[in-house]
């Protein structure tokens, strides 16, 4: 996909305003990732208002981290909102094979068509149906261990799968490419994986989902590759890590991307 930085480059030429309904741990980060990368960030979850503020967003992204009965409710408002004006929306189902709680949420939240479902390869197998293990919040499979599940999962539900791990798998049931852009500091800093949704909401903003998902990975790798090629630990990563999405260059993510059709 020798097209990608032009996926980046057409993001930036008309940003969107992504509302992200996510969690507490996530918030401040994400929303300083996503102006990092061009885009136009809303952080809200109020039931009495999200459902209007989705009427006004470009693209919605969900995030069940640190979520609640009513924060359940603003979800599935705001993303019918999302289907029924046929804008896109992203699902990042967090730790569902946790707890029966998070599993009949994120079933009734794939009941509503989520353009993309974002998550490690344990989340995507659960939502799948397949047996899953996972600590937390954190992955206990491999990316390669959660492929077929993913390819199921995209036919399933006509959305776009993505498993993300060190080497990324996005598919839409039918094609499907591995990224391998990354850096194993990246899991080191909290809140960067819910983060990595709201940059993939942008890019599908106004981008065909596999496409823009593919981009918006290998866009978040090459950031990780040169922000840790130039720092020593977690703390000085994060930092040079905003600074490396800011000053990606469409030309420098077309010669970085590391993208494979499979």
């Amino acid at each position: 996909m020798n097209t990608t930085g032009q996926y980046l480059e057409a993001l930036r030429a008309q940003p969107p305003l992504v509302h992200n309904i996510t969690n507490y741990v996530a918030m401040n980060v994400m929303a300083n990732v996503l102006l990092a990368t061009g885009a136009s960030p809303a952080m809200l979850h109020a039931r009495e208002e999200v459902g209007e503020f989705a009427a006004l967003a470009t693209v919605l992204t969900v995030n069940i981290g640190t979520f609640d009965g009513e924060w359940l409710a603003a979800m599935e408002e705001a993303a019918t909102v999302m289907t029924e004006a046929g804008k896109p929306w992203v699902l990042d189902p967090v730790a569902v094979f946790a707890t029966q709680f998070r599993r009949d949420a994120v079933a009734r939240l794939v009941a509503l068509k989520p353009t993309v479902i974002r998550g490690n390869a344990s989340e995507i197998m659960a939502v799948a149906g397949a047996e899953a293990s996972g600590q937390g919040a954190d992955a206990g499979d491999s990316v390669e261990a959660a492929e077929e599940a993913a390819r199921d999962l995209a036919r399933q539900t006509g959305a776009v799968v993505a498993v993300t791990g060190e080497v990324d798998f996005v598919t839409d049931g039918a094609r499907a490419y591995r990224v391998e852009n990354g850096h194993a500091v990246m899991p080191k800093v909290t809140a960067l994986g819910c983060s990595l949704t709201g940059v993939v909401g942008a890019f599908v903003a106004g981008i065909p989902a596999l496409e823009g998902t593919v981009a918006a990975l290998a866009y978040y790798g090459l950031a990780g590759e040169r922000a840790g090629a130039r720092t020593d630990g977690p703390g000085s990563f994060a930092v040079a890590f905003l600074d490396e999405l800011h000053g990606m260059t469409p030309e420098a993510l077309s010669a970085g991307a590391r993208v494979r059709a499979v």
